[in-house]
């Protein structure tokens, strides 16, 4: 149940893995940059929410930039991001993430940067304790280096006797939760009661999830990238609203601030890519399509014209966002082939069966297969 708003002293928006400045090498030229940008479009959504829950902070945990010298196209576009809020009553703490380190020649340290970051934006240089609404405190803790074995929450103090604001911690780093995972800059399953936090806000891996799952008082939230970045991210896409009461119990919503949902499909019969041509949600899908077929030529005509409309043309937009195809196997079955070439004259009935035959040897196939399909397309057009 929902706190009243009497009872709640501190809400905030936890994000992380940003990851602005990310190259998505798999994709073409197009498809990377729609990527790219969709690092820094999404800031806007956050900042939305934001200013929906009126929320007293913003804690971004970690790996903002993909590097520590993101290009000053990323690095405009964050500050024209926090620009266009300057918030007088809303602090935003940027944490250096393991990706994104608070290193000597950092954009952390940067003077340009730095001069030109609104007020109220902090940057978090060194383990400090920050003051929040109502007396509320933040511990933020930022990496220091791209690699490390030290727990980021040794360096936040336990909780003194008698010590009664709700404390919070900020820190980027990996758990012990993940199978045959190495850490860096491990967290210690139990911080946050180590601690004595009420509510531990870390970035590194990609999805939504409490660590450890079971534990929901007090919560160590993972918000995950609030744009996936990969096929395997298990729920990426949000940030966390948090509400914490009187009581210092904090409750955690999930809002979704993405608009890439990544997707991986295979098909296998011509039935299953008609199928796929028909959905209504393909424009935000970041889609790699496995097509394994192998079809007598007016179903491999058919399944052609299918996969020009998912990924379109020099003239026209695809059905599919992004799209990521790969063509393990797509062929012509030569088995039939007589079936469509009755038809046709006898020289060319001719040139079928040569063809059909060169389709035997394996060197051939390719060619020969191309040639079959090539002379079915171009006689249906004739006729």
């Amino acid at each position: 149940m929902k706190p009243s708003e009497d009872d709640i002293v501190l809400k905030l928006l936890h994000t992380a893995d940003w990851h602005l400045g990310r190259k998505f090498r798999a994709f073409n030229e197009d498809a990377s940059l729609k990527l790219s940008r969709a690092r820094l479009e999404v800031i806007e959504r956050i900042f939305n929410e934001a200013e929906r829950h009126q929320v007293d902070a913003v804690l971004c945990a970690g790996d903002l930039f993909d590097e520590p010298q993101p290009g000053r196209e990323w690095v405009d576009g964050l500050l024209e991001a926090l620009k266009k809020r300057s918030w007088t009553n809303r602090p935003v703490f940027l944490l250096p993430g393991n990706h994104d380190p608070i290193e000597p020649d950092s954009v952390w340290l940067d003077a340009r940067f730095r001069k030109n970051l609104p007020e109220g934006v902090h940057v978090v240089e060194a383990a400090k304790e920050y003051p929040l609404a109502n007396g509320c405190v933040l511990w933020a803790v930022p990496c220091e280096s791209r690699a490390g074995q030290l727990d980021p929450t040794s360096r936040i103090p336990k909780r003194a006797p008698g010590d009664e604001r709700v404390r919070v911690g900020l820190v980027h780093g990996s758990t012990f939760d993940a199978p045959n995972a190495q850490t860096n800059f491990p967290i210690a399953r139990d911080a946050v009661l180590e601690r004595g936090l009420d509510y531990l806000a870390i970035g590194d891996t990609h999805g939504f999830r409490f660590i450890p799952p079971e534990r929901k008082q007090p919560p160590t939230i993972y918000p995950g990238a609030p744009e996936a970045t990969a096929f395997d991210e298990k729920d990426p896409g949000s940030v966390a609203v948090v509400f914490i009461t009187r009581q210092r119990r904090a409750m955690v919503n999930q809002r979704r601030v993405a608009t890439w949902d990544w997707e991986e499909v295979s098909v296998t019969t011509i039935a299953e890519l008609r199928q796929l041509a028909t959905r209504q949600d393909l424009k935000s899908r970041v889609l790699r399509l496995h097509v394994d077929l192998r079809l007598p030529a007016p179903e491999l005509d058919e399944a052609e014209q299918l996969l020009e409309r998912l990924a379109g043309t020099e003239a026209r937009h695809g059905a599919v966002g992004v799209l990521d195809l790969q063509r393990h196997c797509l062929e012509l079955d030569v088995s039939n082939v007589e079936a469509w070439s009755r038809a046709l004259p006898s020289v060319l009935q001719a040139t079928v069966t040569k063809l059909r035959t060169a389709a035997e040897d394996p060197l051939r196939r390719p060619a020969a297969q191309r040639a079959l399909f090539h002379l079915f397309r171009s006689t249906r057009k004739a006729s």
